[in-house]
């Protein structure tokens, strides 16, 4: 019983230490809380030690700590649907009325909001660090409100894509946005920091950029081939992050011991 309490003192992180520390300070070193309402931020530091204290005893205890994010939710009876080599970054977020064909992948911090209206990726289609793509209730033209990629589509980090249609083998810069009821055509390249307005058309073979986009030239006939090999590297690059990544908890162990014993007998 010493020994198990001695390791799980062992285990604690030192926001045990400082949550006396902060506790002390805040209660104004005497006991007697001072008069005011206490700063939010400092509430915030405490109620962190007390949770961090709690999830190092019961990883120290054997048991499993799983992490309260969703990357898949669902929606007013709308879930996510996505293939079997689909990668979905741990801090990314999917919601509702969303559906991710093969081989794409949404990376960190980025968010797919199907509430409104559908949101689609085709296949090897990729979201990258931080966009937000998201749908309005209607559009005024009439037309369906919803966001469809097509296939080889790469969105650059910081983009933010509204209720808008963009064609097959199209990249987009980094930092674009991409206003409501626009139409992107097939084999377009968008230069970073493009401004597309509302409602906008651009047609296919060509390079725009710009705030508001303009045209810049005409792509060549190899176009198509760099920008599906652009896709094809993200993609390659989400196979090595998809193997990487286990879920919060002590999974990860007993998957090391199994690869370990595979090793030990020769099998890997």
């Amino acid at each position: 019983m010493q020994n198990l309490s001695h390791s799980l003192l062992s285990k604690v992180p030192n926001t045990l230490r400082s949550l006396s520390r902060q506790t002390k300070r805040f209660m104004g070193g005497g006991g007697v809380e001072p008069v005011g309402v206490v700063p939010r931020e400092r509430n915030v530091k405490v109620g962190r030690a007390i949770k961090e204290t709690g999830l190092a005893a019961k990883v120290a205890g054997g048991e499993e700590v799983f992490s309260v994010r969703r990357p898949l939710m669902p929606l007013l009876g709308s879930t996510p649907v996505l293939s079997n080599d689909t990668f979905i970054a741990p801090s990314a977020t999917v919601i509702g009325d969303v559906t991710l064909y093969d081989y794409t992948s949404i990376w960190y911090s980025s968010v797919l909001l199907g509430d409104y209206n559908s949101i689609k990726l085709g296949g090897m289609s990729n979201v990258q660090d931080r966009c937000v793509i998201s749908t309005i209730p209607k559009l005024t033209t009439g037309f369906p409100s919803t966001v469809t990629l097509g296939n080889y589509v790469s969105v650059g980090p910081n983009s933010v894509l509204t209720s808008c249609t963009i064609g097959d083998n199209v990249i987009i810069g980094e930092g674009t946005v991409i206003g409501s009821g626009s139409v992107i055509s097939s084999n377009v390249i968008l230069e970073p920091g493009t401004i597309v307005p509302e409602y906008s058309f651009i047609p296919g073979d060509q390079k725009w950029g710009g705030n508001p986009a303009s045209y810049i030239e005409d792509l060549s006939e190899h176009a198509t081939d760099d920008i599906q090999g652009h896709a094809k590297q993200v993609q390659l690059l989400a196979e090595d992050h998809f193997e990487e990544y286990l879920p919060y908890g002590n999974a990860y162990r007993h998957l090391e011991e199994v690869v370990e014993g595979e090793i030990g007998e020769g099998k890997v």
